[in-house]
This record gives structure tokens, sequence and C-alpha cells, in this order.
């Protein structure tokens, strides 16, 4: 399986965040997203999951267009966020249950994937009562719950302790060794042997710096064109 991202361009409040930006990636490879706040590490995931449009340039995977496919296309990847995506009132083996469903994976994999994540003793808890790094990890959970080729990371180890840190690496290196491939904004070395960097900001407009003010009309925020 290959992943080959082309000419990738996006806008966000009138501001060109990139343009022309690609890259390519093999069946067991890896992509580390480096840069400052607001370099386009974020965006660009959100790109390949398929929560953004493409404005300009294409990415395929074995052939198949995120543009013209985009179903198709996402349907081979996984994307955790900032945010875990977490129902405060479901408990966690509800919370993967529910997973499974979205993702079509047999419930009978959610003991598992909590195990993965040292979470099976928290099974019947509800998420409210977890930890900042307990619902970091189950967030993760996902990871091990669902088969998708390409893992899209955004700063994964955020509120985890060097322990579950070494243990999301550990998943990230057995994912690649086993044909997958990972796309991950982190500050951590994963240690994928081979793996690329890439920094969104070296496709920016000239005179851009990472980390500025987005400059939008005033009345672009009212009417949600900024957003």
């Amino acid at each position: 399986m290959n992943l080959i991202a082309e000419n990738l361009r996006v806008t966000r409040g009138y501001r060109t965040v990139f343009s022309g930006l690609g890259f390519s990636l093999s069946a067991g490879g890896a992509l580390v997203l480096a840069g400052a706040n607001g370099a386009g590490k974020s965006t660009l995931l959100r790109i390949l999951a398929g929560l953004l449009p493409v404005e300009e340039g294409d990415a395929r995977l074995d052939g198949v267009s995120l543009r013209a496919d985009r179903a198709g296309f996402t349907e081979h990847v996984v994307h955790t966020g900032h945010l875990d995506a977490l129902k405060p009132a479901f408990t966690a083996w509800e919370t993967l249950a529910f997973h499974a469903d979205l993702y079509g994976t047999d419930r009978g994999r959610v003991a598992g994937a909590l195990e993965a994540l040292d979470l099976g003793f928290l099974a019947e808890q509800p998420v409210r009562v977890l930890s900042a790094g307990q619902k970091r990890r189950l967030g993760l959970a996902r990871l091990a719950l669902v088969d998708r080729a390409v893992w899209l990371l955004d700063e994964p180890t955020v509120s985890l302790d060097a322990r579950s840190s070494a243990r999301v690496a550990e998943m990230a290196r057995a994912h690649c060794a086993g044909g997958g491939m990972v796309i991950a904004a982190t500050h951590i070395d994963l240690g994928i042997e081979g793996a690329a960097r890439l920094d969104p900001a070296g496709f920016s407009p000239k005179g851009f710096a990472p980390g500025e003010g987005v400059a939008v009309r005033d009345d672009a925020v009212l009417d949600g064109e900024a957003w």
C-alpha cells in the first residue's frame, strides 16, 4: 500500500496555511509532522482524515483519490485528534463499543483494546470519573480496536505519563512493522526506524511566520466564513 499526497493547498480564515505540500509513504513507513504552533500540522491530519476539504491537489491511497472518493479513502484511515471524543455518561466499555459499531468492528474486540492501553480494570467506570491521562488512553484505544492501514495521530501523548507515552510509541512501531503507516504530529521520538519528517511551514507563503494570528475581516467571524 502506498500513500501519495501532491500539491495540497488549504486556506483558513483568508490565509493560505500551506500550498504545494506533498509527500509519499509506503507500507511500514512513518511521517513525523514537525514545526511551530500554527504551521498546519493538525490541518494536514484533518484533511487526510476527510474532515476538511481538499482545496487543491489530491492524496491517493493505492490509487483511491481523497477528492474523488473520500469515503473509499477514509475507510483505510483512523484519526485521533486533540479531543478524545468521549461521552461522560458512557462507561469505558460502552465508549469503545460505540466506536466498534461506528467502524463496523466486532464488539468482541473491545476488551482487548482496553487491555492494550492498560484500561481493562476501568471497563465499567463512567468516563466522567477518569483522569485526563486515562481519558486520553481510552481515546487512543480505538487504534487497537479497528484495522485501519493509516494512523493519523495528533499529539497522541498529551496528558500521558512516560510509561503510557512509551506504550503508544510501541504500538506505532508495531503497526508499521505489520505493514501499516503512521503520520503523527508529536514531540516524542516514536522510535520508528527510517521515519521521515515534514514541517508544513516549509510550504507556507513567504512572509508568514507560524504561530502568528490569522488576519480575517471583522464580518468573517460573524458570517462563519473564517471557520
